[in-house]
């Protein structure tokens, strides 16, 4: 049984990302069994989550296996002195396969290159939110029927955003059209603007968030400001509440059009959004259960055709 690593996006061909989207709607119909029955998913996050590790540890729960893990590094050999690689080949002498969310950039390419067991990236800094990337393709491609010559509103923190910055790397292969919406201080990096232009992806760039610009879009992505990622909360504070959704900026958006959120949200969508028809983010952080049941079904060589085939279904 083969095994490789997710932990950049970046790595993903078109194939690929539709073969995983494939195997998500295949858990959607079946999301019980017992197909990991006897696996260990191990769940090291350094830095705090919610929805990621949840999903994560029902996915591999709803699939047989069993979870350990921990949610905060200061319960951990790391208060100690222990340095992540010892820390990584320790618990691969548990696991079978190890989901990691660390604050540090470029964490998860390393823990992956010392692990003799299978590495899933659940963020790492500002940097990468794969599985978060793959959820979201999975939820455009639900509500749109497609991935494809989509126009895409990227607003609020691009700066620091990971999942906006998987999402461009990921859409590369789609013939998107992005708008990036974000106050001077939050903008788009130059690194993933370059990374637009070397890849042909059209974008846009936007200091006003105006209903003009929702009305073409298909896919509002909204993003909350990271306050754990500023140094001066004096920035913070100046940026916080620049751009907020409210109902009434939504009466002439399209109907295919749908509102998106990686979630936590703080103030930037009014709570009245969610009764709009427009509104997705909470059946999105559900499709998150579907796209990691594929992620860790596939970092551990198990096929499509498997999938399809097995007969642990739970209905």
């Amino acid at each position: 049984m083969g095994k490789h690593n997710f932990v950049t996006i970046a790595d993903l061909s078109r194939e690929k990302i539709l073969y995983l989207i494939k195997s998500a709607q295949e858990f959607e119909a079946h999301p019980n069994r017992e197909i990991l029955k006897g696996k260990v998913v191990a769940t090291l996050f350094f830095e705090p989550s919610t929805r990621t590790r949840l999903s994560f540890e029902t996915a591999a729960n709803r699939l047989g296996a069993r979870v350990i893990g921990f949610t905060d590094a200061k319960v951990t050999s790391a208060t100690k002195g222990e340095t992540l690689k010892d820390t990584i080949l320790m618990v691969s002498n548990y696991a079978d396969v190890i989901v990691m969310r660390h604050y540090i950039e470029g964490a998860a390419q390393y823990a992956s290159e010392v692990a003799p067991v299978p590495i899933i990236n659940a963020g790492d800094g500002a940097h990468q939110h794969p599985s978060q990337c793959m959820l979201d393709l999975y939820s455009i491609y639900k509500t749109q029927g497609t991935l494809s010559n989509l126009n895409i509103c990227l607003v609020g923190d691009l700066k620091y955003g990971r999942t906006v910055h998987s999402l461009i790397m990921a859409m590369r292969h789609f013939n998107p059209t992005f708008h990036f919406i974000a106050p001077k201080e939050l903008a788009m990096p130059d690194e993933y603007k370059l990374y637009c232009r070397d890849n042909g992806i059209k974008y846009i760039e936007h200091t006003e968030f105006t209903e003009e610009t929702i009305n073409q879009a298909d896919i509002l992505y909204m993003t909350r400001v990271q306050k754990e990622r500023f140094s001066d909360l004096m920035e913070y504070e100046k940026v916080k509440n620049v751009y907020i959704l409210k109902n009434d900026m939504l009466t002439n958006a399209r109907d295919n059009m749908r509102i998106l959120h990686p979630l936590p949200r703080v103030n930037e969508i009014e709570y009245d959004v969610d009764e709009n028809p427009h509104a997705y983010y909470i059946q999105q952080a559900q499709n998150g259960l579907y796209a990691r049941e594929a992620i860790i079904c596939d970092v551990l060589g198990i096929t499509y055709d498997e999938i399809v085939k097995d007969k642990t279904i739970i209905d």
